[in-house]
């Protein structure tokens, strides 16, 4: 353990600490007790807070740990992040305004809530909301990885011989203080604390990508070793590999993973404005031009997360050896820079961790409360009911993220994420389908979500890994070939083919579509048309 380096990650940390509870008077509204202030903070970020705020929400634990891990793991399919961050944006320009557009004319605070206006549909709703509650999990539970294996190398862990809540007694002291000023500030909490998290990572990661090649004999030294050190391994473990025991390291796919690596960047390019936190970043916005303005602007983090992953790269040249793959880059800040830098690295990597995670919880709160809490439980909820639930169920999420920690392989993180991308993107043909047409019937998107889901979590759940026996990766086999497909895409197939079949079936024998409560106009609406409520001011009067 270093006393500067953890020195200064403890001043950090108590300095997000502070400002996540000062959040509450940022922006501040006469109260937070309704979900329009508490968990989208007053509707009323523009294009400089909604880039953090969002950027913030996309660039996870899974960026800073998971994926780099993913390449220093020598995985051939690793670098998909790159390409899926650069799809997605084009796709979020199309169709997000409109969500937002008609999600401000009806006063929609989830997704969930779309649905069920535009179908009619409050089983639909539902399916929609317990899915994106439980696709939010696994995704806190990545948060947690990261920033435990961070606190592992700094050395603030105990051993293995230590009592179970001993070992994690930092992680909890961490957790807790999230939980805490999530409670109290709501969304303010990590719109405020995107600022300093992405200043952080920039700064580190800028310093990381022109210092340490400098040190390592340059880039072409880094990618010689790299290339070098697979050749040996692929060759050492020839006969492991042939009988399938083993994968093979390499730093492109081959073609048979051609398929594997172009479904996992579209099939998670489909899933990640799919995810509730992410709309509910988008959600919080002033108008449409604030999305728009952001789809352009956010690639400039898809420039950051290839530098990101090459830092797995890098570690195995700088000779970084660990036996949880989670751990490379940590170990390689701790190794390479003197302890001052290093506790800032540390820092950026946790911090970039809690602003996901509230959000993330935050996001499922929302759909408990608006979904599943006032559509069942109570119908006549107030504002203040609506925010006090959200507010107990936001610590409970994080709390239900925990199982997913304990109950999977922490070794290959990036499975939590795409697992979570598996269950999400079965959300996809309600939600982005119904911004343009009424053509689906409601009950066939209700049964091809749960083939999606059924077929989909089945094939996740008998995939093996060396590490576990069940939900060990997120590939298989194409049915009756042998070239690897990313599951999610085949489940969301499924998906589709049930919906559109289902469709034309009950649509010919007249059964009832319901109505939509939604108009044409209600999906080019912005700021100032009529039924869209002007930004809130600080003080909650319109501006």
């Amino acid at each position: 353990m270093s006393g500067v380096a953890v020195g200064i990650f403890v001043f950090l940390f108590l300095l997000v600490t502070v400002l996540g509870f000062a959040a509450a008077r940022w922006r501040r509204a006469k109260d937070l007790e309704s979900l329009d202030e508490w968990g989208l903070g007053g509707r009323g970020f523009g294009t400089f807070i909604a880039w953090f705020l969002i950027g913030g929400d996309i660039y996870t634990a899974y960026t800073f740990i998971a994926v780099p891990a993913t390449l220093y793991a020598g995985s051939a399919v690793g670098f998909f992040a790159v390409p899926y961050t650069i799809v997605v944006y084009p796709l979020i320009f199309l169709f997000l305004p409109r969500l937002w557009s008609v999600s401000h004319r009806h006063g929609y605070v989830t997704p969930a809530d779309f649905v069920e206006g535009r179908y009619d549909s409050r089983p639909l709703a539902t399916a929609v909301a317990l899915t994106g509650i439980l696709a939010t999990m696994p995704y806190i539970a990545l948060q947690l990885v990261g920033m435990e294996v961070v606190l592992q190398v700094m050395g603030l862990q105990a051993g293995a011989d230590q009592p179970w809540v001993v070992q994690h007694l930092p992680l909890f002291i961490a957790f807790g203080v999230l939980a805490a000023y999530t409670y109290s500030s709501g969304l303010r909490a990590p719109a405020l604390i995107a600022f300093v998290k992405d200043t952080l990572i920039y700064l580190v990661i800028i310093v990381a990508v022109l210092y340490l090649p400098s040190q390592l004999g340059g880039w072409g030294h880094i990618f010689d070793t790299v290339t070098a050190g697979f050749t040996d391994f692929n060759t050492q473990n020839a006969d492991a590999i042939a009988a399938g025991d083993a994968a093979p390291k390499a730093i492109m796919p081959p073609e048979p993973l051609h398929w594997a690596y172009a479904s996992l960047a579209l099939g998670s390019a489909l899933a990640l404005f799919m995810y509730p936190h992410s709309i509910t970043g988008v959600l919080s916005t002033r108008s449409r031009s604030v999305i728009r303005r952001n789809a352009s602007l956010l690639p400039a983090y898809s420039f950051l997360l290839g530098l990101l992953a090459l830092l797995g790269f890098v570690a195995i040249a700088a000779g970084v050896k660990v036996a949880n793959p989670q751990q490379a880059v940590p170990q390689l800040f701790e190794n390479e820079f003197p302890p001052w830098f290093a506790g800032i690295a540390f820092a950026a990597i946790v911090i970039g961790a809690l602003v996901p995670a509230a959000i993330m919880s935050i996001a499922a709160a929302n759909l408990w409360t608006r979904n599943i809490y006032r559509a069942f439980i109570n119908r006549d909820a107030t504002h203040a009911q609506e925010a006090k639930q959200a507010k107990i169920v936001s610590l409970l999420v994080k709390f239900g993220a925990l199982v997913f920690v304990l109950a999977l392989s922490k070794d290959f993180a990036i499975n939590l994420q795409l697992l979570g991308g598996v269950w999400i993107l079965q959300t996809f043909p309600a939600i982005v389908a119904g911004l343009y047409t009424r053509w689906f019937h409601r009950w066939a998107l209700f049964a091809g979500w749960a083939a999606g889901m059924a077929w989909g979590t089945w094939l996740a759940y008998g995939v093996a890994s060396p590490v576990q026996a069940h939900f060990g990766g997120p590939l298989v086999n194409f049915p009756g070939t042998e070239t690897k497909v990313y599951i999610a895409f085949l489940a969301f197939g499924l998906n589709l083919l049930v919906a559109i079949v289902g469709t034309v079936v009950l649509r010919a024998a007249n059964v009832s579509a319901g109505i939509d409560h939604t108009r044409p106009d209600d999906y080019t609406a912005d700021l100032g048309d009529t039924g869209v409520e002007a930004e809130l001011s600080p003080e909650g009067a319109p501006r």
